[in-house]
């Protein structure tokens, strides 16, 4: 994949995010990391189906949920503010999911890739070659 300098790439999972961006060209694609995002996590009406009760004790998984959906608002808000102008965005597939119920039409607008894999603890390196090999 062609990464354009200047976007945005957003590496998440369930109960983690990192930021960066391409400060290198289109071919050869550099990341660089971006301030830890602040992700407020007050959304626990996300994760339909997953809601915690005595007979499904599930609160990670609504914490998880609850996580993406507050990284989608940080997107959002980020989108229309104009700090990303194009955006790739890296998931575990189950918080990717969660992730797409939340976007924005504008975030939408500039969202350029999603890939499916978790690379939260992986290094910037790992990151560069999965954008590549999209």
């Amino acid at each position: 994949m062609i990464l354009s300098n200047g976007t945005t790439v957003a590496v998440l999972d369930g109960e983690k995010v990192k930021l960066f961006r391409n400060t290198g060209h289109e071919d050869s694609p550099k990341l660089t990391a971006l301030p830890d995002p602040t992700v407020e996590q007050d959304n626990h009406g996300s994760g339909a189906g997953h809601h915690s009760s005595s007979a499904n004790p599930d609160h990670g998984q609504l914490e998880e949920d609850s996580h993406s959906a507050g990284v989608a608002a940080m997107l959002n808000k980020a989108t229309i503010s104009g700090e990303i102008k194009q955006l790739v965005v890296i998931a575990s597939p189950r918080a990717l999911g969660e992730l797409r119920k939340h976007y924005g039409k504008q975030l939408s607008g500039v969202l350029a890739k999603e890939i499916d894999k978790d690379l939260t603890g992986h290094s910037v390196s790992d990151i560069e070659k999965a954008i590549a090999a999209a």
